[in-house]
């Protein structure tokens, strides 16, 4: 018996032994995920209101391929499957659906829009799939005990409103302040952010408050309304087109405010260029990422390789388009999260990784400007500058602010 009993402990140990490296090599996948692929979805509004931000889908559709043609990440290639919502919330609930449900991708990630974002937020997190790095700025994004499925990527909107109200505050304190903003989760936050700002001085500050739907034709009669109530400071919360419209109009009709624009409509071939840079000129705004029209970063070693990338992989989209740096940084930001995942591609994974990112540059940010992340603090990037518009380019100012 002594000698059956050690013959057959012998033979479970060489087996053990034996088993035991395919066990540590062990890869755990859920849906989306496998040896050779990782399936990634994605909604834009490649039509609609707001289809200027197109072009950050097809930046990061050219990264992506860039990565795959390099080998992957971790031997894997990405499939991105991005797919036009036009700025439509019904629509991105059911592009949502089919994504997660049909084409079934791992997560889905950067999905552009405040409310269609909102939309969407419950069924991910009922789910159990992630709603990785939005393409909006609303507060409610960094919520981990409440929705542990969805991450926010920029700085909020009240962050950056608050920045912009301190400064008025601060340089203009007899101001009278109209403000125009879209009707939605992004305006309401921002002008949230903008009352605390101000702080106490916010009721008397601010003469106006006017709103704007993302299907009117234009923001003219908003436009003529705020120059009305007499306001001498103009904070602008509107997205690409509305932006552009707004500034011309302000301009033709010879209200000349100060003006505060937000970050997310910044873009010069966007925005500046369609209203007219000489009326541009002077408006103010605050950045948290590198510009590429600053001379500054003309011979910067992160920005040549965006430049190269762009001539490469994506030459029709603009080399003075902010998104398109944008795009490039969140992409970036996505494959180091999942070089971090490794061979444990399953979305608990996926977001445990994304919020455990210390100190990360992507080379699209402000020096001074890191990613960090933690399971209780969903903000990647809590850092701006502010910036003002010289009729050229947008020049910064001042120091980097952040918590």
């Amino acid at each position: 018996m002594t000698t059956k009993n050690q013959i057959a402990i012998s033979v479970l140990a060489t087996i053990l032994a034996v088993a035991a490296p395919y066990a540590l090599a062990q890869k755990t996948y859920d849906t989306g995920a496998t040896d050779t692929e990782i399936k990634i979805g994605n909604t834009m509004p490649y039509s609609g209101p707001a289809s200027a931000y197109g072009t950050i889908g097809r930046t990061e559709a050219a990264y992506f391929k860039m990565v795959n043609e390099q080998g992957g990440v971790n031997g894997r290639k990405i499939n991105f499957i991005s797919v036009d919502d036009s700025y439509s919330p019904p629509k991105t609930v059911e592009m949502a659906r089919q994504l997660v449900e049909q084409d079934g991708v791992l997560f889905l990630f950067n999905t552009l829009g405040t409310a269609s974002n909102s939309a969407i937020q419950k069924y991910m997190n009922t789910k159990k799939v992630p709603q990785l790095f939005v393409a909006t700025g609303a507060a409610k994004w960094n919520d981990p005990q409440n929705f542990p499925w969805t991450m926010g990527y920029q700085p909020n909107y009240q962050t950056e409103a608050t920045i912009f109200g301190k400064q008025i505050a601060q340089t203009r304190p007899n101001a009278k302040i109209g403000v125009l903003y879209q009707n939605d989760d992004f305006g309401k936050d921002y002008l949230k952010g903008l009352k605390e700002g101000l702080s106490d001085k916010a009721a008397k500050m601010i003469v106006a408050e006017v709103s704007y739907e993302v299907t009117d034709p234009t923001v003219d009669s908003q436009i003529l309304q705020l120059q009305a109530s007499g306001a001498d400071v103009f904070v602008n919360v509107t997205t690409l087109k509305f932006a552009a419209m707004a500034i011309r109009k302000a301009y033709d009709v010879g209200w000349k405010p100060v003006q505060y624009l937000t970050d997310v409509s910044t873009s010069v071939s966007a925005v500046i260029m369609p209203a007219g840079p000489e009326k541009a000129t002077g408006i103010l705004s605050a950045i948290y990422g590198k510009d590429p029209t600053d001379p500054q970063w003309q011979n910067d070693g992160p920005m040549n390789e965006w430049r190269a990338f762009m001539k490469k992989y994506y030459p029709d989209g603009s080399l003075t388009d902010v998104n398109n740096v944008y795009a490039y940084g969140v992409a970036r930001t996505l494959v180091q999260v999942l070089k971090q995942c490794g061979d444990n591609l399953t979305r608990e994974n996926v977001m445990k990784q994304a919020a455990n990112l210390k100190n990360f540059d992507n080379g699209t940010l402000l020096p001074g400007v890191l990613i960090n992340t933690s399971p209780t603090d969903y903000a990647p990037i809590e850092a701006m500058q502010l910036e003002k518009f010289d009729g050229k380019q947008w020049v910064r100012f001042g120091e980097v602010i952040g918590r």
